[in-house]
């Protein structure tokens, strides 16, 4: 009989089937291996070469899970995290393993301290258009 003293697993719920825990998906880590920073806007693209990630034993369901939604569309850690219904820190550790292994790479957003200042570009526009 399991702690419950119904019989039941607490692993187990009844309404959502067999509960894993996410540090388990992990397993315990809360960041990869080499620690990437990931903006909930990162994007995440399938390399190429990634032919059949379901044939590499190292990788967990949710790894093979991110390579293919990634695969035709590219997709942020945040739509990512919503569309496997995991923590967003669970998803950057799997990213940071599939970009580890080569299977995703990804693109960060520009940060604004690097992005052109809009009176530069407002005088870019003005030479152009006295030309």
């Amino acid at each position: 009989m399991s702690a419950d003293g119904q019989g039941r697993s607490h692993w187990f719920d009844d309404e959502a089937g067999p509960v894993v825990r996410p540090y388990a998906m992990t397993r315990g880590r809360t960041t990869s291996a080499a620690q990437h920073r990931l903006d909930l806007i990162a994007v995440v693209v399938t390399e190429r070469h990634a032919d059949d990630p379901e044939t590499d034993p190292t990788l967990s369901p949710e790894h093979v899970d991110i390579v293919e939604l990634c695969r035709d569309t590219p997709q942020t850690v945040v739509e990512l995290a919503a569309e496997l219904d995991l923590p967003v820190g669970v998803v950057r550790v799997l990213v940071g393993d599939l970009v580890d292994t080569e299977f995703v790479h990804v693109n960060r957003p520009v940060p604004p301290a690097e992005l052109p200042d809009e009176s530069i570009l407002r005088d870019v526009i003005a030479g152009l258009r006295a030309l």
